[in-house]
């Protein structure tokens, strides 16, 4: 099995490469992603979401896979849009069904094309500091960096796939663990604008740090009984 995962992937890369190079519709709508999402702009994202109408939530579908591999940027951006658009609650569902592919999606590309290509993606510095939370957190690693909204979201996929995590753990912790950030944006993602957007954002970090604490604490506690 893993010996048919490389080719296929390869394959896969090679088609979407040769699609964005000869067909100029697919690199006129992959450039104008990237452009939406580089703003670091919810309403830029909005309005191009918004723009392709009935097949909006395809392309915010695409959006967060985009920024998982080719971009990694704040997803928070597309779950605020998607919540705008879409509603909180199937906004939401939309946000945490694409971020769950994108994270799975970059946990294999780290285990079939292994570290070298891992560190080109995200940088050897940023792999490295998740090599740390691993080191630290062990099995927990995964749920406890998916509470945390400052933490990476992709690197620690990536990172996860050059460990010997199985995929079935990682992806229900991923689910698990993005689901009280993706809830919490999704219920306010209409709402975020100027100062408001900051205010929370701020709210949820020390929303975050709350369930860090309390997490690494019991933690701390069960190495301590251990003889």
């Amino acid at each position: 099995m893993q010996a048919l995962k490389l080719p296929l992937l390869l394959i896969t890369a090679c088609a979407l490469l040769a699609a964005y190079l000869l067909l100029p519709a697919v690199k006129t709508f992959f450039d104008a992603s990237l452009a939406a999402f580089t703003t670091l702009d919810q309403s830029a994202i909005q309005r191009f979401i918004q723009s392709w109408g009935p097949q909006a939530a395809a392309v915010s579908f695409f959006l967060m896979i985009l920024q998982a591999i080719v971009a990694p940027l704040p997803a928070f951006l597309i779950t605020f849009a998607n919540a705008s658009l879409f509603g909180a609650f199937w906004g939401g569902v939309l946000s945490w069904t694409s971020s769950m592919v994108g994270a799975a999606l970059c946990f294999y590309i780290a285990r079939i094309l292994g570290r070298g290509a891992v560190e080109k993606l995200t940088g050897k510095t940023v792999l490295e500091s998740m090599d740390g939370f691993f080191a630290r957190y062990g099995k927990h690693t995964i749920l406890i960096c998916r509470l945390l909204p400052f933490v990476p979201f992709d690197p620690i996929s990536y990172a996860a796939g050059l460990t010997s995590m199985r995929f079935r753990q990682f992806f229900f912790a991923t689910g698990l663990g993005q689901l009280p950030a993706t809830i919490l944006y999704s219920c306010v993602g209409s709402l975020l604008v100027g100062g408001t957007y900051w205010l929370v954002t701020g709210l949820l970090i020390v929303f975050a740090l709350a369930i860090f604490i309390v997490m690494a604490k019991k933690i701390y506690l069960e190495r301590q009984k251990r003889p």
